[in-house]
């Protein structure tokens, strides 16, 4: 069976259980919970490897049982796994069994009985787990998917970032593991030493993220594609709550976006004040509930010195004022930030979002001066219409990204952009150019857009017509809200 039949064959399954009641996103995480013990019966049964799981939790045991028996003991096995160590608890994390209906466990227990997972290859094995979190991701356009980063956008990032076998390589808000698991791969064809191998599958790949769920599919998605042994290299935590002591050669990740929540504080006169859940950190040299601007603080810290950072960020990222600007600033005297790459809209699950990519390397402080040079700017926004489903980001997209980026010798990079060629989207920029900014914003765009000269075409009327039909429409929407 290929890989795609069995993606379907397991897929199809969730229509079922969507009936009873099941989400989507928790039918892909129990199709995690299960796989991880029909693997583990199996390593056991056909290769002698000790089992990670109690036997009254083994496979074959809840396989003999059926009805309110099996539903108790899976239940009661999710929760006991959930507080064991090592990868074991980083896959249970928060377990819960969802499929309350007996007859469709089973069947679920069936359908995953069926197939031998220790036959497949571990690429073919983790490319079957990434196509069920890719369709997660496109049916949910929520849930699991809010933490997909397109894999044509993490793919040009590893490439011009170029992680070595000997690197240790941080994702600080991993989602599902799309930069750790590109990072391995690219990280992986560079040797067939036996020796770094191991070590870059269990030493030198970290994330960390603070759902529960979304830690639970990021862990079973790098042990079957063969990485961290029995311990879990991810972690549940947010990040943003301390540095911790280790240092890492490489980050790279996509931060969630928007502000930590404010608290509503009852005093004891009964009146209600609202108190900003701000991270005070002795290393950040901004205070703010913008999580972005705190984890670039936070990406600033835990890089070595001589680490490299690629960081997707919204635009606010770029010209906020007030936290933003100071740590633009620093991120301009203390860093070398050399990349910008705007990236267009309609490329993640979360519409409308307008996103960048920030790469910068960390260097030793220094009192005065600064060590930001140059800023090159890749524009691929302006003029630039994707979308999810019809136009959707792929590799062809970025490869004048790369090509420009010239990963392979910086010095030789060339701009596209000139007064002859005013829509060339490669554009550098000096330090001074960028300082002088009012706020140091890093929000730079010179490219023409076409869709102006088009609302200038649009009659008055047409224009004043669509603005009332959407507030009809939003109106609408409203009512409809509204329990009668």
């Amino acid at each position: 069976m290929t890989e795609n039949n069995l993606v379907t064959k397991v897929w199809n399954y969730a229509t079922i259980l969507k009936d009873a009641g099941v989400a989507y996103t928790d039918y892909v995480a129990q199709i995690t919970y299960m796989l991880f013990l029909k693997m583990d019966q199996e390593y056991s049964d056909n290769l002698n490897q000790p089992s990670l799981i109690p036997n009254e939790y083994k496979w074959k045991t809840l396989m003999k049982l059926d009805g309110t028996e099996l539903e108790e003991r899976y239940s009661k096995a999710l929760n006991d796994l959930s507080k064991q160590s090592g990868i074991i608890g980083a896959i249970y994390t928060k377990a819960q069994n969802k499929i309350d209906e007996p007859a469709k466990l089973k069947r679920l227990f069936s359908l995953i009985d069926g197939e031998t997972w220790i036959g497949l290859d571990i690429d073919v094995k983790g490319a079957i787990y990434e196509g069920l979190l890719q369709k997660n991701a496109n049916e949910t356009k929520g849930g699991a998917g809010q933490y997909f980063t397109p894999r044509p956008l993490i793919k040009a990032i590893v490439e011009v970032m170029r992680p070595t076998p000997d690197m240790t390589i941080l994702d600080p808000a991993c989602g599902t593991g799309g930069f750790l698991l590109a990072a391995y791969d690219y990280m992986k064809q560079q040797t067939t030493d036996k020796k770094q191998i191991r070590a870059l599958k269990e030493e030198r790949i970290f994330g960390n993220d603070n759902t529960s769920l979304v830690v639970s599919l990021c862990a079973m998605n790098l042990y079957l594609h063969g990485i961290g042994g029995t311990e879990c290299p991810i972690k549940h935590c947010d990040s943003l709550m301390k540095a911790g002591d280790i240092r890492y050669d490489m980050v790279l990740t996509n931060p969630p976006f928007g502000k930590k929540s404010a608290t509503k504080i009852m005093g004891e006169d009964g009146t209600i004040t609202t108190e900003k859940e701000d991270y005070q950190r002795e290393d950040f040299i901004a205070t703010t509930s913008n999580k972005q601007i705190n984890f670039l603080q936070h990406i600033m810290t835990v890089l070595k010195t001589s680490g490299r950072a690629a960081v997707v960020v919204p635009d606010n990222v770029l010209f906020e004022g007030g936290a933003g600007e100071k740590v633009r600033k620093r991120l301009l005297n203390q860093f070398n930030l050399h990349t910008i790459l705007r990236l267009p809209t309609g490329i993640f699950y979360a519409q409308g979002v307008k996103a960048n990519v920030l790469f910068f390397d960390k260097f030793p402080p220094i009192e005065n001066g600064h060590r930001t040079n140059d800023v090159w700017v890749y524009d691929f926004r302006t003029n630039i219409n994707l979308t999810l489903v019809t136009n959707s980001l792929n590799d062809e997209h970025l490869k004048d990204f790369i090509k420009c980026y010239s990963a392979n010798d910086v010095a030789k990079r060339q701009e596209t952009w000139s007064k002859e060629t005013p829509d060339g989207r490669w554009r550098k920029y000096t330090y001074d150019d960028i300082i002088k900014r009012d706020k140091t914003n890093l929000d730079i765009t010179w490219i023409k857009d076409k869709s102006l000269d088009d609302l200038e075409n649009i009659p008055e009327s047409n224009i004043l017509a669509n603005e009332i039909k959407e507030n009809l429409k939003s109106a609408l929407d409203l009512f409809e809200k509204i329990e009668i």
